[in-house]
């Protein structure tokens, strides 16, 4: 993290959700200091935004009866981050993400532990992903003259 940043809040629509909370736990890790959702933004601390957090899961392949085989799992999420003083540090963007699996439509055992996990995974690849933008931007803020 940018070492100018200062404490950060998280907010988003559902400050509970787990990204946040998958979110708020790698920050601290990486040494920032967390400002809790419920404390109002008064221009004393940075902010990240999640703006939207949406799930798709689109069937891509279908057997000779109809029924969904292959299926592509789609997650995005839009954020940005703005210092204490209200300028951009990661302008608005999106980040999406996209794994594919099988789902034999007459073994239904075992499927949604399947999907669940791959969905746990999804979101611990976007939480390093944000991270990875914020360190990107914040890097090339530093080295412009």
């Amino acid at each position: 993290l940018p070492p100018d940043l200062g404490p950060l809040q998280i907010q988003a629509r559902d400050p509970y959700s787990q990204l946040v909370l998958d979110l708020e736990q790698a920050l601290a890790r990486s040494g920032a200091e967390i400002v809790p959702a419920a404390t109002p933004v008064e221009g004393e601390h940075a902010v990240l935004h999640i703006i939207g957090e949406h799930w798709g899961n689109t069937p891509i392949a279908i057997d000779q009866f109809g029924r969904s085989q292959e299926f592509s799992l789609r997650y995005a999420v839009i954020f940005d981050v703005e210092h204490a003083d209200g300028s951009d540090l990661v302008p608005q963007q999106a980040i999406e993400l996209a794994r594919d699996y099988v789902s034999a439509p007459t073994r239904s055992i075992g499927t949604e532990g399947e999907r669940e996990i791959l969905a746990r995974e999804m979101r611990r690849e976007m939480v390093n992903s944000i991270l990875r933008r914020i360190d990107a931007v914040s890097r090339l803020a530093r080295e412009a003259p």
